[in-house]
């Protein structure tokens, strides 16, 4: 009998183990516990629980366990954040619910928090999207279009880079200064080998200035525009 309840207790803390530890932490800093001594205490008297005291541990009933485990979930929740939802951000607002709503449909905390970190990194990466700008300036007589980019140039903002780029416009010359830009990965990089490559298919002459050491190193592994064998521009520059 004991042994069935050791069991049943191990698998009421084995199932919410995350909860437990965030739990623990919340219980710790409201008690006052401001160093690290009391998460070594904490730790080490749950150990000599588990371990030296399970005959102990075995007489609790698992009712107990569950009051303590509801308990600690209450004085866990931010209880005013469902007061702020309406005034807080709509992506953070849909971060919590999301987060919420996938832990009590999986009774797993951690798929919670993964759904709500993957949830945080869309929003994130549409809102740095909208940070870049592509502006553009035509010369005096007509024939080089400048483009100037600023902001951060990835898969999120990769498609508006290149759709801002007119390459059917009828100049002779397209400047890509990247001065106020940067490039973080493949995406952006396969964006500025589409939008030379296309220009210098309908005879543009295009070159690119202004990359950073960074952004240079990150196109010199993997852009194809001025590797041997790619388009060439006209008039051979």
């Amino acid at each position: 009998m004991g042994q069935g309840i050791a069991n049943m207790a191990s698998a009421v803390f084995g199932g919410m183990g995350g909860c437990a530890m965030i739990g623990q932490s919340v219980i710790n800093v409201s008690s006052g516990a401001r160093g690290r001594l009391s998460t070594l205490v904490a730790g080490a008297f749950l150990l000599l629980l588990l371990v030296a005291l399970q005959d102990l541990l075995a007489v609790v009933p698992v009712a107990a366990l569950t009051a303590v485990m509801i308990m600690v979930s209450l004085n866990t929740f931010s209880w005013r954040s469902l007061a702020q939802l309406r005034t807080n951000p709509l992506p953070s607002s849909a971060v919590m619910l999301a987060t919420v709503l996938v832990v009590v449909a999986t009774k797993d905390m951690a798929m919670g928090v993964l759904a709500g970190v993957l949830l945080s990194g869309v929003f994130f990466a549409g809102k740095v999207s909208r940070l870049s700008q592509v502006t553009s300036a035509l010369s005096r007589d007509g024939q080089t279009r400048t483009y100037q980019v600023a902001g951060q140039v990835f898969f999120a903002s990769a498609g508006t880079f290149s759709e801002a780029i007119d390459v059917l416009e009828p100049v002779d010359r397209l400047v890509i200064d990247l001065r106020n830009a940067h490039f973080w990965d493949i995406s952006a990089v396969a964006a500025l080998d589409r939008v030379v490559l296309k220009a210098r298919s309908r005879g543009r002459i295009v070159e690119v200035v202004g990359l950073n050491a960074a952004s240079a190193t990150l196109v010199e592994r993997f852009g194809t525009h001025d590797k041997v064998g790619a388009a060439p521009s006209p008039a051979g520059h």
